[in-house]
């Protein structure tokens, strides 16, 4: 009997996600015994300052591709948005599976909407991508920094003056939380982060077994959307610490639509445009990607990212 390792680290969310995956190899499998290795990483052992900037240096993900590389586990699953747009060598994406919606949401008390809370209100968001739309819609409300898994976000509102907070609807579906969403933020208004209710299933290039049974999972219009969206931020060349979305989607035409941002902070200023493209490889997505960040950095997003201090890497700050 085959049998397949995956890695994964051990927050609720990542576990759901690794189940899920390893539901999927079953099913398309059935003589696959499949088993599930939590591995702490160095950003889930890291607090306060630490942990916000634990996954600008990919410390969310390196313990785990480094157990990948060694041969310890098979495949590593993350939520996409969480992985570099660079991978290490030896390493590669095998398959995306049909993303959940990539939308964020509201989580506030009392029902509020953006639209109803009250003047001032304080809200919890570690993001700058989040805080910059928010305060460009609201700029009277007041933001506070938070960091930790979905449920420790939740807690950490419920037991605090604060009014809301900002989270993935996706990680609230997963973990069955979606109860708590107050308001749908619209992707095509309010940008998700860019691979933002997708999965990532990462193999070792040379494995082919992976590769051959992890192709039933692969979702073509996903891997599409979520390849044009990871092209636009590596061609601006930040990750999701910085005040920058993307939204890829298909359009009733066939068309892959691909709406990107980039934002000061403070919400002052919003850069945002639409391309589109008929689309059916990898390669056209990526070029859509690049060239709808080379459009956003001749309208100037480069001084709004170097202002908001752009590295290139990923962060914590936009945990889900």
């Amino acid at each position: 009997m085959d049998r397949v390792i995956i890695g994964t680290r051990r927050s609720p969310l990542a576990i759901w996600q690794a189940d899920f995956v390893r539901s999927a190899l079953e099913k398309a499998w059935p003589a696959l015994r499949v088993e599930r290795k939590a591995i702490a990483t160095t950003g889930d052992r890291a607090t306060g300052q630490a942990a916000r900037e634990a996954a600008t240096q990919g410390l969310f993900t390196r313990e785990i591709e480094l157990a990948l590389l060694e041969g310890t586990i098979d495949l590593a699953v993350h939520s996409l948005k969480d992985l570099p747009t660079a991978m290490p060598d030896g390493l590669h994406l095998a398959a995306v599976p049909p993303r959940e919606d990539p939308a964020d949401a509201l989580v506030a008390k009392n029902k509020w909407t953006l639209e109803s809370l009250p003047q001032g209100a304080k809200i919890l968001c570690g993001s700058q991508r989040r805080a910059s739309q928010l305060l460009a819609r609201r700029g009277d409300l007041r933001m506070l920094p938070i960091h930790g898994n979905v449920g420790t976000r939740i807690r950490k509102l419920d037991d605090s003056d604060a009014a809301a907070t900002i989270l993935a609807c996706a990680g609230l579906t997963r973990l069955d939380l979606a109860g708590r969403i107050t308001q749908r933020l619209d992707p095509q208004d309010f940008l998700p982060a860019a691979g933002q209710g997708a999965l990532a299933i990462q193999t070792r290039t040379d494995d082919g077994r992976l590769s051959g049974l992890t192709c039933p999972l692969d979702h073509g219009p996903s891997r599409l959307a979520v390849a044009a969206e990871r092209a636009f931020l590596a061609g601006l060349g930040g990750g999701c610490r910085l005040p920058a979305g993307a939204y890829g989607r298909f359009g009733a035409d066939g068309e892959l639509l691909l709406t990107g941002l980039a934002a000061r902070p403070d919400g002052s200023l919003l850069l945002q445009r639409t391309l589109s493209v008929s689309c059916r490889d990898i390669p056209a997505a990526e070029a859509l990607g690049a060239e709808l960040a080379r459009q956003l950095l001749a309208k100037g997003a480069n001084e709004i990212l170097r202002q908001a201090g752009g590295d290139g890497s990923p962060s914590g700050q936009d945990r889900t």
